[in-house]
């Protein structure tokens, strides 16, 4: 009755976030008005941050480092991926974050191999790789990061695994700049772990963009073209999952 009684004859909406029920239960009740959608113009929008934006998005992010700094005095023999996971959002939580922004991943072993894999009751030994891919939502925005290290001791091979990927995430990082082109940064990751011997065991995009949601519209990749503007914010990072041993992923967001 609203919208028949304002005589409005065209609604934008985001398809992205609408289900099929909803729609056609508008256009039964409004057949005299033009529903069109605009994810895509939106999207773009949202792609370039406003000053507020990158203060609520910097905090959680904050939030995440403060989590990784304390985590590492809880990690001990004995306790088990889910217990860590539990103590990294409790800990989120505890300093201002309103929920996690995905399921919290952290995973040790040859468990690490699994770029989503989600925590279990595996104990952490010494010897272990550990990775942990968590974040939180402040006041609507999210963080996100990844981090993996070797527990007390490491083979040469995988001190080498994460050297390179490490490596990777780095050289990516330098290249950025307004106007280069973003599937010119995974390019660049990819080629690195490839000259390493590792190329097939990289196997997803470099990067995603964040903002209200943890993967927004837009990524790095290898086949997006578009080039980074000022007021971005996307991740970078590159891994390396070796199926049954080892798994490697280093991540930053970069504004």
């Amino acid at each position: 009755n609203i919208l028949l009684e304002n005589q409005i004859k065209n609604l934008v909406f985001e398809d992205d976030f609408i289900s099929v029920k909803v729609f056609n239960m508008f256009i039964n009740i409004a057949d005299n008005i033009e529903f069109c959608p605009m994810s895509y113009d939106i999207n773009k929008i949202r792609m370039i941050k406003s000053d507020e934006e990158l203060e609520l998005i910097a905090k959680a992010e904050q939030i995440g480092v403060d989590a990784f700094k304390h985590i590492l005095s809880y990690i001990k023999p004995g306790v088990s991926e889910k217990d860590i996971a539990a103590e990294l959002e409790y800990f989120m939580k505890k300093n201002g974050a309103e929920k996690t922004s995905f399921d919290t991943i952290v995973l040790s072993g040859e468990r690490t191999a699994l770029p989503h894999g989600v925590p279990g009751d595996r104990i952490i030994k010494n010897g272990d790789f550990l990775l942990m891919d968590y974040g939180c939502v402040y006041n609507g925005y999210c963080s996100d990061m990844t981090r993996t290290f070797y527990f007390k001791e490491v083979s040469d091979e995988h001190r080498h695994i994460y050297e390179t990927v490490r490596k990777a995430n780095e050289a990516a990082i330098a290249k950025i700049k307004p106007g280069i082109p973003l599937c010119e940064l995974d390019n660049t990751a990819r080629q690195l772990i490839t000259d390493e011997g590792y190329g097939p065991q990289f196997n997803h995009r470099l990067g995603h963009f964040i903002g209200l949601s943890e993967h927004e519209f837009g990524d790095v990749s290898s086949v997006n073209t578009d080039k980074a503007v000022p007021g971005m914010i996307f991740s970078i990072e590159p891994g390396i999952y070796l199926t049954d041993d080892t798994g490697v992923r280093v991540e930053d967001l970069v504004l």
